[in-house]
């Protein structure tokens, strides 16, 4: 293979004769600086479409968790529970819906009731934040950092992610094993809703697929994730050493490739379950049963 490094190029610039090193400082290689452009980007089609699909996606998300976190009502209708506000761990909670029971006090703030979703939402928010994909994804759109490829970014200077606050997306991992719990705990909320309202078993609803729905996507969404795919696979010298670990971290490498993918359909859907849920709990619809 050739060897294109700057050392390598260096050494056959030393090597030609006048004549052809002219040659090629004639036709732009190795010439001093670059092109003077002044336009922000010659791309002529509308690569301004999809920063601006993601900031509205993203925009709607955040308004309407945050309005649902603040809501503090209409997110449980038993045995439905919305994803939102699982597990539901204060004394604030609506009875039945605690699945681990009350562990915080109720809380008033500015004569509201603290919300319960508050104290858990801050663990799938900082997972999806410090996301890889979302990374990409809120620094094009919200920053122009840069908006597209062959588009000059507004920034004058660029520090990436050695500084604070982004360096806290370091912890990444560390919200990547919590969301892990919160999987396993919406998972149950699924299986519970094989109940009906009476809490006798052998039921299903739509409201249990929903929620079946929801738990799925969500695990693909963090299987695919690049830090399962570390975690799985990572710091091995000899792959032949570890054969299921090697099986597993060749699985979450196919997933990988989906990534982007799941973190949509894994974002919609867990607005679309509470969305179902708050339905359901103010009794605009039905929770239907197959059996």
């Amino acid at each position: 293979m050739a060897d294109f490094t700057v050392p390598a190029l260096t050494r056959i610039w030393r090597t030609l004769d006048k004549g052809s090193r002219l040659l090629l400082m004639a036709t732009g290689v190795f010439s001093q600086g670059r092109a003077k452009i002044t336009e922000r980007t010659l791309r002529t089609d509308k690569w301004w479409l999809q920063p601006l699909i993601t900031f509205s996606v993203l925009i709607a998300f955040i308004f309407y968790a945050t309005l649902r976190a603040f809501e503090n009502a209409n997110y449980f209708a038993e045995p439905l529970i919305s994803p939102f506000y699982s597990p539901c761990l204060s004394d604030a909670c609506v009875p039945g819906s605690s699945l681990l029971g009350h562990l915080f006090p109720i809380f008033h703030v500015w004569g509201m009731t603290f919300s319960p979703a508050l104290f858990i939402l801050i663990f799938p928010l900082g997972f999806r934040m410090t996301c890889y994909y979302y990374r990409k994804a809120y620094y094009r759109s919200f920053w122009m950092s840069p908006p597209a490829c062959a588009v000059a970014e507004p920034h004058a200077k660029y520090t990436g992610e050695t500084r604070a606050p982004l360096i806290m997306q370091n912890m990444h991992r560390y919200f990547f094993y919590a969301g892990l719990v919160f999987n396993v705990l919406l998972t149950t909320d699924a299986i519970l809703a094989f109940r009906n309202s009476e809490k006798q078993w052998g039921h299903m609803s739509v409201g249990t697929l929903v929620l079946l729905a929801n738990a799925t996507f969500l695990w693909f969404y963090s299987l695919s994730c690049h830090t399962c795919r570390h975690t799985v696979g990572g710091r091995l010298r000899n792959f032949s050493k570890h054969p299921i670990r090697y099986k597993a971290w060749t699985l979450v490498s196919k997933l990988n490739h989906y990534h982007q993918n799941f973190a949509w359909v894994s974002l919609i859907g867990v607005a679309l379950a509470d969305v179902y849920v708050r339905e359901v709990a103010t009794h605009a619809i039905t929770n239907w049963y197959f059996f």
